[in-house]
């Protein structure tokens, strides 16, 4: 058999792999050649190294035994026992987007090779059958890759080209679904994708398939964007759309200490980064690394967060508050929200002119939030000389959190326009240098492997990786180098 390599060799190889960014063959053969290599991991000159695909086995035990986080928290013990990471002080996190190794499809792609993906995997496990089944014709059109260049332009003729597809499919579906000793094709993954995406992108009226039109297929964050990997979905950010993961990295940023990642939080790209934020705390209080302040951008950070933050892990969260994005608060003008005086106890809202609210309704808004939703009298508005100032509609209705949430808000909104808080939340921008240097020079934003588990286990060795150069410069000039400025920016500085 093969000879017993020591883990914790593999598990620096990995670690020094991911820090200079190697594959797997090209770690392999550092071990074999490099003297330095040699050197760190205590190996003779003439050892002859390894197979590359150990690595890959190696990769693969950890993950199937829920061990991904072995490497990065063994490390971050260690940096613990030393000091130079503590609970009770200051953290700050942000996320970037993470492209996906399989290439990105538009939905008349993602169809065709949806398709194709399933006769490929069906010529290994059913070649005989499929060869008796198999139309002439899908050969021509499924032999190789689906590519943008052999679609026509138009939208009506993509969409005729997608019903073809879409009709071979159904085809094929409909030979397994009514052939009893072909049931065992129905546990087939490429299969049960297969039936998945045509779920997503097709319809059938009056048995004809008909290629959905955009406003009528699922939400981008839950449709399978490739059939090489079902996890890496759509993702947005202002105008920037990708297919992939977003990875959220939360690091230590206390004064005369080094900055060291404290958390990795590998997530599907659709994924609001407010649902992360009570992972992130409630792995911070796993690892005893919970801190008195967290530093996040406003997208962590709801009314709800605020409370529960506070509540659940003793830490206060320090972001900016979402922009009123009514017209009032938009204008700077007329009566916002917050001009209402509330009853919580008497479930009354009193508006600036001294109108009772005619209705209180408790409610769950599209984000999940337990809101009021508060009504006044159509009579009184129509007669109101401040109708203008107030509402464009026949009557006002505004919309609040629930009391304990509403409270935070208003206190976040006030906080967030104190000197004191610019002052502390501009410690904040040091994050963005962390993903800079992850994504230029630990390869952070192109995933290497397919799937979510796989993608985690990437970042978390980045991490390590950059957790270990960091305290590396540390030791040897501890301190925090300025943040660098442009030549013209230094004039007014």
């Amino acid at each position: 058999g093969q000879p017993a390599l020591a883990p914790w060799r593999l598990a620096l190889i990995t670690i020094m792999q991911f820090a200079e960014k190697l594959p797997d063959r090209q770690a392999a053969d550092a071990v074999r050649a490099r003297l330095d290599w040699k050197y760190a991991l205590g190996l003779e000159l003439e050892d002859q190294g390894f197979d590359f695909s150990v690595l890959c086995e190696f990769r693969s035990r950890l993950i199937a035994g829920n061990a991904e986080y072995l490497l990065f928290d063994t490390l971050l013990d260690h940096l613990k026992q030393r000091g130079l990471v503590k609970a009770g002080g200051r953290q700050r996190t942000d996320a970037t987007h993470v492209l996906a190794k399989v290439r990105a499809l538009n939905r008349v792609l993602c169809v065709g090779e949806t398709f194709r993906a399933t006769l490929n995997t069906l010529a290994l496990v059913a070649p005989a059958w499929l060869r008796s089944f198999l139309p002439e014709e899908w050969h021509a059109r499924y032999d190789h890759r689906v590519e943008e260049h052999g679609l026509p332009r138009e939208s009506t003729k993509r969409a005729e080209v997608a019903e073809i597809i879409g009709a071979d499919g159904y085809q094929l579906l409909t030979a397994i679904d009514t052939t009893p000793e072909l049931n065992w094709l129905h546990h087939v993954p490429s299969v049960q994708i297969l039936r998945q995406v045509w779920l997503q992108q097709f319809e059938l009226i009056d048995g004809k398939v008909h290629f959905r039109s955009n406003d009528n297929i699922p939400p981008p964050a839950t449709m399978i964007c490739s059939p090489y990997d079902t996890e890496a979905t759509y993702g947005r950010k202002l105008t920037e759309w990708w297919i992939g993961y977003k990875v959220h990295l939360t690091e230590s940023c206390d004064e005369d200490q080094p900055r060291l990642i404290t958390h990795v939080e590998t997530g599907l790209a659709g994924k609001g980064d407010v649902d992360v934020t009570p992972v992130i705390h409630q792995a911070l209080k796993d690892k005893e690394l919970l801190p008195k302040e967290h530093l996040t951008d406003t997208n962590y950070a709801e009314s709800k967060q605020f409370v529960a933050s506070q509540l659940d892990y003793g830490i206060e969260l320090i972001a900016p508050t979402r922009a009123d994005n009514k017209w009032q608060g938009q204008a700077k003008q007329g009566f916002a929200a917050s001009s209402f005086q509330l009853d919580w106890q008497a479930q009354k809202a009193i508006c600036p002119t001294g109108h009772e609210s005619s209705s209180w309704t408790p409610a769950i808004d599209r984000r999940d939030n337990e809101v009021i939703k508060i009504k006044f009298s159509t009579k009184d508005c129509q007669l109101c000389s401040c109708r203008s100032l107030c509402t464009q509609t026949d009557r006002r209705t505004i919309t609040v959190r629930k009391e304990v949430h509403h409270v935070a808000l208003q206190k976040a909104r006030a906080r967030q326009h104190t000197p004191e808080f610019r002052k502390l939340y501009h410690k904040r921008a040091g994050i963005e240098a962390t993903m800079s240097q992850g994504v230029r020079a630990f390869g952070m934003r192109r995933s290497r492997y397919e799937g979510l588990a796989k993608t985690h286990f990437q970042h978390l060795a980045c991490a390590t990786a950059i957790n270990i150069v960091r305290v590396l410069a540390w030791l040897e000039e501890p301190s925090v180098a300025p943040t660098r400025i442009s030549h013209f920016a230094a004039l007014s500085a």
